[in-house]
């Protein structure tokens, strides 16, 4: 018989986003909630009335009741699938008070992952948790799956945390054993922490986060339909789209003799798409000082048209030399300063950093010369 169920985690639920501005952190914060309902809508869709969250469902140890209550509520609201909770990093066993909240709100269809005991789903398949005890429980919770006997039913492992020598906040100290299916003879080990989908091998998946938070992963919000035939048979994992907004990078490597404005046009999400995109353009490569200005107003000019544009020029270097400086002054105090900033520029004498802080002061003012003579 075969086991089908939708594998999520990394909602993240109540997510403040508070770098960025105020009416989109609304849409965001939005967004991260009716996730739910979207995650519901592709099990039914792919026939499987189980969801499996991998950890971090909440934010914080302290959502506010709102979030939390209006959370479960969208679960319940699904009656006709079971969902089951995992403790992640994010919303870790350690806070106590939160879980006893879930434990008196919870509604029937919601089955908490708390113990390291088998959790039976049907008499055919069962879930082996490991909940994380802590922020950083600091050694890999899923060791006690390797000992513990289910007969012929099709065993799902269900985690958060770190393998092998990664993790979504960069310090991951190899928590997880990277086979643990095979040490545990697992069917599946369903992860969440990496908010990238990522496959470890055949039988072990992050999912990612069905609704993205950064730029990290530069893909859309994805969970996993996975069917299991039988016992020892090889999972079937299919991506399917949830997300309402993505985060995307648009690599733009540019030439000295390159038109920054024109290359940034042919590349940017056609327009009926632009409002539910978070959008990095990572410039890279040299220009002209005309040019980088050029790049600048260009990104401004399309800016209200996304929900977000930050534009990334740390690996973007500048040419500049004296018939640029032609362009903001013949003589003066004007030209002076261009002169003295640009000297600096290519001083080898300087660190990196000065030299950095000359090269945006330089096209600071030759930005705003342009802009007056405009």
């Amino acid at each position: 018989m075969t086991v089908r169920f939708l594998h999520t985690s990394d909602l993240h639920i109540g997510k403040r986003f508070g770098n960025l501005p105020e009416d989109l952190r609304g849409r965001l914060r939005e967004a991260r909630h009716t996730v739910i309902d979207r995650l519901a809508a592709q099990a039914r869709a792919h026939n499987t009335d189980i969801v499996l969250l991998a950890g971090d469902t909440f934010d914080t140890e302290t959502p506010s009741p709102q979030v939390l209550r209006q959370a479960l509520a969208a679960i319940g609201g699904h009656g006709d699938l079971r969902w089951v909770i995992l403790p992640g990093n994010h919303d870790s066993l350690a806070a106590e008070e939160l879980w006893e909240q879930i434990r008196r709100s919870k509604p029937e269809n919601l089955l908490l992952a708390l113990d390291a005991e088998p959790l039976w789903l049907t008499p055919q398949a069962v879930v082996l948790p490991a909940a994380c005890t802590a922020r950083r429980p600091g050694r890999d919770l899923t060791a006690w799956m390797e000992n513990y006997d289910t007969g012929a039913a099709v065993r799902i492992g269900l985690a958060h945390g770190a393998i092998q020598n990664f993790s979504e906040d960069g310090i991951g100290t190899d928590v997880i054993a990277p086979n643990r299916a095979s040490l545990a003879d697992l069917d599946y080990l369903a992860l969440g922490d990496w908010h990238g989908l990522k496959e470890i091998n055949a039988k072990t998946w992050y999912s990612g986060t069905p609704e993205p938070d950064r730029f990290k992963h530069n893909r859309p919000g994805q969970a996993l339909i996975v069917s299991i035939p039988g016992r020892g048979a090889a999972p079937e994992v299919t991506t399917v789209d949830t997300g309402v907004f993505e985060w995307r990078t648009l690599a733009l490597e540019l030439f000295s003799g390159d038109d920054p404005a024109e290359r940034l046009d042919t590349r940017l999400p056609p327009g009926s798409l632009r409002r539910q995109v978070l959008l990095r353009v990572a410039a890279s490569g040299r220009t002209t000082l005309p040019g980088r200005t050029a790049l600048t107003l260009a990104v401004a000019a399309v800016e209200p048209e996304f929900a977000h544009v930050a534009l990334d020029e740390d690996q973007l270097t500048t040419d500049c030399d004296t018939t640029d400086l032609e362009l903001i002054d013949h003589a003066g105090a004007l030209r002076e300063a261009a002169e003295t900033l640009l000297a600096e520029t290519q001083n080898p004498t300087l660190d990196a950093p000065s030299r950095t802080v000359a090269r945006d002061a330089l096209v600071r003012l030759f930005t705003y010369c342009e802009a007056i003579q405009a």
